[in-house]
């Protein structure tokens, strides 16, 4: 039955190679088609943590860009993450074209990231601990309420009293009183840790002063709260957003046509949206720009030193995919307008594929004014509008939603834009309690700890080709003191560049005080990549 199931497979995901671009998110068929290699190979049970795309090496991918009509069909593969009973960590790679395993490791000192149902198991496994119990009775929480008790479990990254060689989690504690309260308005005081490998509580950090359950009232965001405080604004008047003719992009597969951009939109557990091989149509002249775009790491670093929220340093991507997280879109919520969505496709613990649907939203909007010079002379102006596609998804990270917005302008400029919404996340204090500065009291018994957001891309530059030259660019005073001949007023101040030749070169801090700034030149002509609000933005092109 196995091998009959694998010939079936493997016809399947044939047909689709005929079909798939080589940078394509691995489908449902060929998930089930690698899972059901890995099974046979293996021999024993496992627990799937990732079945995602192993991307082609790009000098291979490179060359069947450069010509795809006679260069040799690429292979089809996948990059495999499962765990063994034990805890054992298996990474492998199956070639789905010729339906073989190729690689298969034991992982020795790493764990996989958690997934969401590592999370949710935890919460249930909380609710009837007898250890857990007896800390929420110490803090006011009677044994018959511990339905209404809710926990978010993070990894617990290191703690030098287990080491790395275990796959932990660490539970953030919290109350509801009722099922639609916001748990973050009452949270609880310890942090169990939770062996996923033994299904088991190994250990509850308790601080040395308790602080019992806050007995404030809840502060609600669902409608029926909203109502009973005065309702939703009224005065605002709708704005409509039509496209009578249409839209002004094309796409094929998952290939993205528009306004002389053209861009493979791809997508994987880990990171999210990928950008693969995106291209500039300048007067006939087909440009390379990028070889490959994607938000490839955030960190979330707290800054309490107490222990345990010396812990609290969340890598949201790395330790639960940015893919994995990924919410399903809805029109006029998400997004509006005229809208185009791509599905993803996954992995479950189980070996089976399944799908998020509306994981991106691909949309234009207006952009304001692109152009404009008034002629004071004869008050003559030129002005054009401009307007902006936009390749989007959003994912939730227990308390945080972030949404990833990927801008192409009709001036050459790409601009990742990034939103935060959703709720802080918070600890217990009690009243009159000092913060010590590590935090805010942003309500009763509430303290939410100071904590920053930092996000890490993957830029692989394509600029006219490989041969690009990374520069940093500096707002530097000139020379001279004031009243010099060189600098009599000043007033001078210049672009001082400097060149990244090696990788130990390049590493360089963003400073405010100088505008530091990144520049790639090709052609004499530049590309800037900011360190402000927009984390890239592209001019010049």
């Amino acid at each position: 039955m196995v091998l009959e199931r694998l010939k079936q497979l493997a016809c399947q995901v044939g047909v689709s190679h005929t079909i798939s671009h080589p940078f394509d998110p691995l489908s449902s068929t060929e998930i089930d088609a690698a899972v059901a290699v890995i099974r046979e190979a293996h021999g024993g049970p496992l627990k799937f943590n990732a079945v995602t795309l192993w991307e082609p090496r790009k000098a291979q991918m490179m060359a069947w860009l450069a010509d795809p009509d006679h260069a040799p069909r690429l292979h089809r593969a996948a990059d495999v993450v499962a765990i063994a009973p034990g805890g054992k960590v298996y990474d492998g790679i199956v070639d789905l074209t010729d339906n073989k395993m190729v690689e298969w490791n034991l992982m020795e000192g790493v764990q996989p990231l958690i997934t969401m149902e590592d999370l949710q198991s935890v919460e249930h496994m909380a609710r009837v601990d007898e250890n857990v119990i007896k800390q929420c009775e110490i803090i006011g929480i009677p044994r018959e309420d511990m339905h209404k008790v809710y926990c978010d479990p993070w990894t617990i990254g290191y703690d030098e009293r287990f080491g790395n060689n275990v796959r932990l989690q660490q539970a953030f504690m919290y109350y509801r009183p009722n099922i639609d309260d916001c748990q973050y308005a009452y949270p609880l005081d310890f942090c169990p840790i939770f062996n996923p490998n033994t299904k088991e509580f190994v250990y509850i950090d308790v601080p040395p002063v308790r602080r019992p359950l806050s007995k404030a009232l809840p502060q609600n965001y669902n409608s029926e709260d909203v109502q009973k405080e005065g309702g939703y604004r009224t005065n605002l008047k709708p704005i409509h957003i039509t496209q009578p003719e249409g839209v002004s992009f094309k796409v094929n597969g998952r290939h993205l046509d528009w306004q002389n951009w053209n861009i493979h939109v791809g997508f994987n557990y880990r990171e999210g949206i990928v950008l693969h091989n995106i291209t500039f149509n300048d007067k006939r002249t087909i440009r390379p720009v990028f070889y490959r775009l994607s938000l490839a790491e955030m960190v979330v670093p707290y800054g309490n030193p107490e222990h345990p929220h010396q812990r609290k340093h969340a890598f949201d991507l790395g330790e639960y995919g940015g893919g994995y997280m990924t919410n399903s879109l809805s029109l006029g919520c998400d997004c509006k307008g005229a809208i185009h969505y791509m599905d993803a496709a996954f992995v479950n613990a189980a070996g089976a594929s399944t799908v998020i649907k509306n994981a991106i939203c691909i949309h234009e909007e207006d952009a304001g004014t692109l152009f404009k010079h008034t002629d004071f002379r004869d008050d003559s102006t030129i002005v054009t509008r401009g307007q902006k596609l936009i390749v989007s998804h959003v994912f939730t990270a227990a308390n945080y939603e972030y949404c990833v917005y990927w801008i192409f302008h009709l001036d050459g400029t790409i601009q990742l834009e990034i939103k935060l919404t959703g709720i802080l996340n918070t600890y217990a204090m009690n009243e009159g309690e000092d913060t010590n500065g590590w935090g805010t009291e942003v309500y009763s018994g509430v303290n939410a700890h100071n904590h920053q957001h930092l996000f890490c891309l993957r830029i692989d530059p394509n600029i006219d080709g490989p041969n690009n030259t990374v520069f940093q660019v500096d707002a530097v005073r000139g020379p001279g003191e004031v009243g010099s001949s060189d600098n009599k007023y000043g007033n001078a101040f210049y672009a001082k560049k400097t060149k990244y030749s090696t990788p130990a070169e390049s590493m360089a801090g963003y400073d405010g005080a100088s505008s530091q700034k990144y520049l790639l030149f090709f052609q004499g002509t530049g590309v800037w990549f900011g360190n402000g609000p927009d984390l890239l933005d592209m001019l010049s092109m």
